[in-house]
């Protein structure tokens, strides 16, 4: 029992107390759990997605919504999720590698509850983008996709900027979620 309580095993070696497992544990645990968040560091092996040289013109989207800035909202989101998935290169007009285009197509609304004196509680939206990406070398189409759609739910009341107010907070997490499919499209086509 003695050889226990001083560290040393059977044989005569110093086995790890528990406290400096767990440091170590502890020291790891950084280093293990990034890759578990959902976020890959690089584009797949071979892309140019991560290519510091690279450069991409993504202006802002064109806006055939009544949502004044939406889209200049979706086009910044996909610029912000393109960063954050591995894009190394620049965004750039001139002498541009890719060009990114987008059209706001349409928010459309629809009521899912209405009150007891049939005003509408819930609204439920709905958001059109197409996107096309040119590779302007050899001027061929990389991806083009009509009608990409994502929705959300948002309540509204007498108040008008309580409404607004969540309005714009269905039209930002659509927003979002959107410029994550195609950034994550992007990363794996080019």
């Amino acid at each position: 029992m003695g050889s226990v309580l001083s560290g040393k095993t059977a044989r005569g070696s110093r086995s790890p107390s528990i406290l400096r497992r767990a440091a170590w544990g502890l020291v790891l645990l950084p280093l293990l759990f990034p890759p578990a968040c959902g976020y890959s560091l690089q584009g797949k092996t071979g892309s140019r997605f991560a290519d510091p040289g690279i450069r991409v013109d993504l202006r802002p989207f064109t806006n055939e919504s009544l949502v004044p800035d939406g889209g200049a909202y979706i086009a910044a989101r996909l610029r912000e999720e393109m960063l954050r998935s591995g894009f190394r290169g620049r965004f750039e007009r001139s002498m541009a590698d890719y060009i990114i285009e987008g059209t706001l197509q349409g928010v459309r609304l629809d009521v899912v509850s209405r009150g007891e004196d049939n005003y509408a509680l819930e609204y439920r939206m709905t958001i059109f983008v197409d996107i096309r990406v040119v590779e302007v070398a050899r001027g061929r189409l990389l991806w083009k996709e009509d009608g990409l759609t994502d929705s959300a739910s948002y309540y509204s009341g007498p108040d008008f900027q309580y409404t607004q107010s969540n309005y714009r907070v269905a039209f930002e997490e659509i927003s979002l979620r959107l410029a994550r499919r195609i950034s994550q499209t992007l990363g794996e086509i080019l």
